[in-house]
């Protein structure tokens, strides 16, 4: 009714998605109090509704305007009237709950007013088992906001924000509530830089190279094309290669040795170079080193195997120590040059590889390294998702830049297989769904990188994952760098402070409920604020989030009180920075 406190005006114009109302001018102040709380009246980002009958409309101030209505005989502006722009968000039917899309329209000169505290209650409701809550309301602090739990992990998410908009502390809240909610939730933290740790001291927490819980990523886990690419940098063009054809049946036959496995024997008739069964980098380079070096006492080269080979001596794989063979003749007696020069260049590169210290925790990955070592891949699992916290944290701090695309790519894949492969087991898969977290995603999962293992591997969990029970949330300041098929499939996006235009158009044409008026608040929202859209939120909405301690280790450095400190010369420091240089260690 036009006598309520909450009276705003009328509506004037109506299209597809947004509504011009014009505001009364008989309203007494631009900050009515109503209940005991002041509302200012035009504010961008604000709700409204417009009742009609048993329907109620709601929706959200996108732009306010002024028109003067005309002059008078001096030339003065006679008076005036103010405008808002509204984009229709949802609609509530009688006693029922609030719902998103809009049924029935507004018409001309329906009635507007402001959604006052009350209201924000009833669309928001209580919290139930499926939800949990994720910040205050922007409008009322009294007021939490809820996400379906569901929706939040199996229609994936993303958390945007500039450096310093709190967006780190964002994913603490966030799977903190999960975790707290929840006694059977299973989350895996990818981090890069190692932040997390200390703002989840109960979480199992996995490092490259730590002595007390070591992360391995065997690299054995990779399929054929992957470790052509990784070993050689083969890839599907060189298919009808000779040498690329007897790589994978090499590899093939080493793997097919291997069958009598710890988690059980393998049918070798099933073995193929895909299979994740461990087998020797080095036996690898090995054989090929002893085809390219031997000699021998035929010159057919069908007839120059082992047989017949004038080896003075074996060599040491695990060293990479090649054997040694007679010198062959120039001339025509015995012994000759070997005849397998196929493998000339792949040799080279797989020695490379091996014996570059960066990649030693793929190469050589502890309790995992060989058949007969004492783990195998179900151990493995048991220490990412099987064990008795709630939450893992893989430290990836460790890993130089240039191994981090593989690194994600092969973790994404192993645990996308595990729940693939295991979706109709009792403990796993879809009877015990799981939420993958990328941390920095921006920095691997780039759209521009054509032959990235991480992006294949996580848009993969972004396309197909929810059918099999994995959720994803990607975590970055730069969402204009990030795959578009990733940005596509996120259902709910939590953004906080962007100031950059294209990460803010980013933002806007992926955002799930399209809600522009909001996104433009963009560059103007207060640290630890966010604006929360998609399919997991009742209403799009503007939320602050409680500051989490402990803290991840993502602050600021104390610049002011560090440069007050006199300068004092210490080079021994700096040797010890240049030896991790050198070494690739933290």
């Amino acid at each position: 009714m036009k006598s309520d406190s909450t009276y705003l005006g009328q509506v004037i114009r109506v299209d597809s998605n947004a509504v011009e109302v014009e505001v009364s001018a008989e309203i007494p102040s631009a900050a009515p109090i109503i209940n005991g709380r002041l509302y200012k009246i035009g504010q961008i980002g604000t709700f409204v509704k417009m009742p009609m009958g048993n329907i109620t409309i709601y929706a959200i101030v996108s732009a306010v305007s002024d028109r003067p209505f005309g002059t008078d005989d001096d030339g003065e502006t006679r008076s005036s009237s103010k405008f808002l722009s509204i984009q229709l968000i949802g609609e509530k039917i009688g006693d029922g709950e609030f719902e998103k899309g809009i049924g029935t329209y507004p018409t001309i000169g329906d009635e507007v007013h402001l959604v006052i505290e009350k209201d924000l209650f009833e669309i928001y409701g209580e919290q139930d088992s499926g939800s949990i809550e994720l910040g205050k309301h922007s409008s009322s602090e009294n007021l939490s906001v809820h996400v379906d739990t569901h929706n939040l992990i199996l229609r994936h998410c993303g958390i945007m924000g500039s450096t310093g908009s709190g967006k780190s502390n964002t994913t603490v809240t966030l799977l903190k509530s999960i975790l707290g909610s929840y006694a059977g939730s299973r989350v895996i933290l990818i981090d890069p830089h190692g932040e997390y740790a200390s703002a989840f001291p109960e979480a199992k927490v996995l490092r490259i190279g730590d002595t007390q819980a070591p992360l391995y990523i065997p690299f054995w886990l990779m399929t054929f094309e992957e470790l052509a690419f990784f070993l050689v940098g083969a890839d599907q063009r060189d298919e009808q290669k000779m040498e690329y054809r007897q790589l994978r049946d090499l590899v093939t036959v080493m793997k097919k040795k291997n069958f009598n496995l710890k988690s059980g024997i393998v049918n070798q008739d099933l073995i193929t170079a895909d299979s994740p069964i461990p087998f020797s980098a080095r036996d690898l380079w090995y054989e090929m080193n002893w085809l390219l070096n031997a000699s021998f006492s035929t010159t057919l080269k069908d007839d120059q195997t082992k047989a017949n080979a004038c080896e003075i001596s074996v060599g040491a794989p695990e060293k990479l120590s090649p054997a040694i063979f007679r010198p062959y003749a120039m001339g025509t007696s015995a012994p000759f040059k070997s005849k397998h020069t196929e493998y000339f260049s792949y040799e080279k590169k797989i020695l490379s590889r091996l014996k570059d210290s960066r990649y030693d925790f793929l190469f050589n990955p502890g309790d995992y390294k060989t058949a007969d070592s004492p783990k195998d891949l179900h151990n493995l699992l048991a220490e990412w998702i099987g064990n008795s916290q709630k939450l893992t944290i893989l430290d990836l701090s460790g890993v130089p830049f240039e191994v981090l695309d593989i690194t994600v790519g092969l973790i994404t894949r192993f645990v996308y297989d595990s729940m693939f492969w295991g979706r109709k087991e009792a403990y796993t898969g879809k009877q015990r769904p799981l939420l993958l977290a990328f941390e920095e995603a921006h920095t691997y999962l780039g759209k521009n990188d054509k032959s990235s293992y991480s992006k294949t591997a996580v848009e993969r969990v972004f396309k197909e994952g929810r059918k099999f029970g994995i959720g994803a949330l990607v975590i970055s300041q730069r969402p204009s760098e990030i795959s578009e098929t990733i940005l596509s499939q996120i259902g709910t996006l939590i953004a906080l402070r962007l100031t950059n235009s294209a990460d803010k158009s980013i933002i806007k044409s992926s955002a799930p409920d399209n809600m522009n008026s909001l996104i433009d608040l963009l560059p103007s929202l207060r640290i630890g604020e966010a604006i929360v859209t998609g399919e997991a939120i009742k209403i799009p909405s503007r939320i602050r989030l409680k500051l989490n301690y402990p803290r991840p280790t993502s602050d600021d450095p104390k610049l002011v009180e560090c440069w007050k400190k006199e300068h004092v010369h210490e080079e021994e420091n700096y040797k010890l920075v240049v030896t991790k240089i050198r070494e690739q260690k933290i």
